[in-house]
């Protein structure tokens, strides 16, 4: 084993007064790459290749220079955090890497990934939201207690938790930045389904702000419910109003009797209107 060698305040400066790594010199040694394993709970779950492959090549040229936090497990080591400088070490060809090593609960581990990863901005709002969950499930503590630990308003962990509460497909659309924060806020507040999926779907086509993704829920809110027919609808044209739905990006129905029938497309101000006449014309 190489002579492990000072570190200084090493990843100390990432944790909250009062929790986690002491203050003395942390000390790291250099550990084959190959003897390091991915921890199972890291909070991030997207590595994009073009960011690692960029990190690749300013590990070439200059190395690891923050040590990555490892838990000693049997005959090798697990990461606790700095997976994506592990990743990028192994694209650039290292084959050692320095590691600070720390001997961790599972639950500290976690919260230690999460807490580098917050500092470095590395999450998106929903990855960030699922380490929060299960950091409080597996330590049974509060949104206070767990705001304290991070460093985190309780306000902004419950927000962060309220988003888990969208349909999957939202929560995609997050991960993978079609929606910010304040869009994912602003649709996790929205309990009528029909009205979120309009809202989203508007966002995304039109490229609507916050602000004015606000406005036009509003208005949404505002047009009355229609009343539930008892007939059981053509599957087939509940395909077909779905489908435009998604195309129009507004609400649509279509009222069929016999070989004859309406389509009605819902507007509510007139630079819609001006959209919807532009779109199919």
């Amino acid at each position: 084993m190489t002579k492990r060698k000072a570190l200084g305040k090493g990843l100390s400066a990432l944790i909250p007064d009062g929790h986690g790594l002491d203050e003395k010199e942390e000390q790291f040694f250099l550990c084959p790459v190959a003897a390091i394993e991915p921890n199972p709970n890291q909070p991030r779950q997207r590595f994009p290749a073009l960011e690692l492959e960029e990190m690749a090549v300013s590990v070439r040229e200059k190395g690891i220079l923050t040590p990555l936090l490892v838990n000693k497990t049997g005959d090798g080591y697990q990461l606790i955090a700095g997976e994506r400088r592990w990743r990028a070490a192994q694209m650039a060809g290292l084959e050692r890497v320095p590691v600070v090593v720390k001997d961790v609960t599972p639950s500290e581990s976690l919260e230690l990934a999460l807490i580098e990863n917050i500092q470095r901005k590395d999450l998106n709002p929903i990855e960030e939201a699922m380490a929060c969950q299960k950091l409080m499930e597996d330590t049974a503590c509060t949104q206070e207690m767990l705001s304290r630990r991070l460093g985190k308003d309780r306000s902004t962990i419950a927000n962060l938790l309220r988003l888990l509460n969208l349909p999957k497909a939202i929560q995609q659309d997050v991960i993978e930045n079609r929606l910010s924060m304040g869009h994912a806020r602003l649709l996790a507040g929205i309990s009528e389904k029909d009205q979120q999926r309009l809202l989203r779907d508007a966002i995304i086509k039109r490229g609507l702000s916050v602000r004015q993704a606000e406005a036009l829920a509003r208005k949404l809110k505002k047009v009355p419910k229609p009343k539930k027919v008892l007939s059981k609808e053509d599957p087939y044209i509940h395909s077909l109003s779905e489908n435009l739905k998604r195309s129009l990006g507004t609400k649509v129905e279509i009222k069929k009797e016999g070989k004859r029938g309406q389509i009605l497309l819902y507007f509510y101000s007139d630079e819609e209107l001006d959209r919807l006449v532009e779109f199919l014309t």
